[in-house]
């Protein structure tokens, strides 16, 4: 499983650092909140998206879930347009995510995959995505049902 994760991690790294796409982004940044649900507990918190290339991303939250539960996580996310919808894109993500709790912390790596809908002459960016978890500590743990929405505002 640490094999397979491992190699779609270096194919979509790869091929974002290839990738010679002539579409003007339609934003740098985007700051804003995250709702995190599914299965276990829902969190709302705190979420940017940074460019550092057309398709290259870091997204990045900070999120508190029930029960004095922080999470905190990033993930680089190779994006691309949709063909025939404006402001519409796709993303494919991975990164880590750390779960600090009252006696416990938990590490965890996400993948990511999802929609990303700037609104064409308007500073509103929405996302959703499917987030399921891989939890690390103690053996693997694979969690499915995980989504995430964003609203942020783009600059």
């Amino acid at each position: 499983m640490k094999k397979l994760i491992f190699t779609l991690f270096c194919c979509t790294a790869l091929l974002a650092l290839t990738s010679n796409v002539a579409n003007a982004q339609s934003y740098k940044t985007a700051l804003g909140m995250r709702i995190d649900a599914g299965d276990g507990s829902t969190g709302v918190g705190f979420n940017v998206k940074h460019f550092f290339s057309r398709n290259g991303a870091v997204d990045a939250n900070l999120i508190f879930f029930d029960g004095n539960v922080v999470g905190l996580g990033a993930e680089f996310q190779y994006q691309a347009p949709i063909a025939g919808a404006r402001g519409l894109d796709w993303y494919l993500g991975v990164g880590p995510n750390f779960l600090f709790g009252k006696h416990s912390t938990a590490v965890q790596l996400r993948p990511t995959a999802g929609l990303d809908f700037k609104i064409p002459n308007a500073p509103i960016d929405f996302a959703f995505d499917w987030r399921p978890m891989f939890t690390l500590n103690q053996g693997t743990e694979f969690t499915a049902a995980r989504f995430g929405i964003s609203l942020r505002y783009a600059f």
